[in-house]
């Protein structure tokens, strides 16, 4: 039981979907925290610098907190919320631009797989056909004749040609 749930489980693992999904996944995870990196440090520090949403901490650092606006003393930090949106925008931007690219390479390759075909099946249907043993044959029989006796490889000719 076990060595076949095993045996089942190597077939799922290994199967080229499975794979290509889980270096998928571990490269998307990479890019994400690039784009994380690009917000953090470029675009946060400007809607900050736009809205006024800096502040310094008790060591007298400078905090981007990137637009707050309190009510009530409740913070409203709308600086994350403009910098998670960025952040989807320019992975979905990027992930369009990837999908396109394999899209129109795959669909590139499936019209030179196709011309290939086509061309492979009209070479196939302009071959001439290969002559059956016997009409091979009776040509040799004919060319040996017509070498010993042409008068009868004439006549021999002229009825194959008529009864043809």
């Amino acid at each position: 039981m076990f060595k076949g749930l095993l045996k089942e489980f190597k077939e799922f693992a290994l199967k080229g979907n499975v794979m290509d999904m889980a270096i998928g996944v571990i490269i998307g995870a990479a890019f994400g925290n690039i784009v994380t990196a690009l917000t953090d440090s470029f675009i946060n520090p400007l809607i900050a610098l736009v809205t006024g949403g800096a502040t310094k901490d008790e060591n007298g650092v400078m905090q981007v907190v990137g637009g707050v606006w309190e009510i009530n003393n409740v913070q409203f930090n709308y600086g994350a919320f403009v910098s998670a949106v960025v952040n989807f925008l320019i992975i979905a931007l990027i992930l369009f631009i990837l999908l396109k690219a394999i899209n129109t390479a795959t669909k590139a390759a499936e019209e030179a797989a196709k011309k290939l075909a086509k061309k492979k099946a009209e070479e196939e249907a302009a071959a001439p056909a290969e002559d059956p043993a016997d009409v091979k044959l009776l040509k040799e029989m004919l060319a040996i004749m017509k070498e010993q006796n042409p008068e009868a490889a004439a006549a021999a000719q002229k009825k194959l040609e008529g009864e043809g």
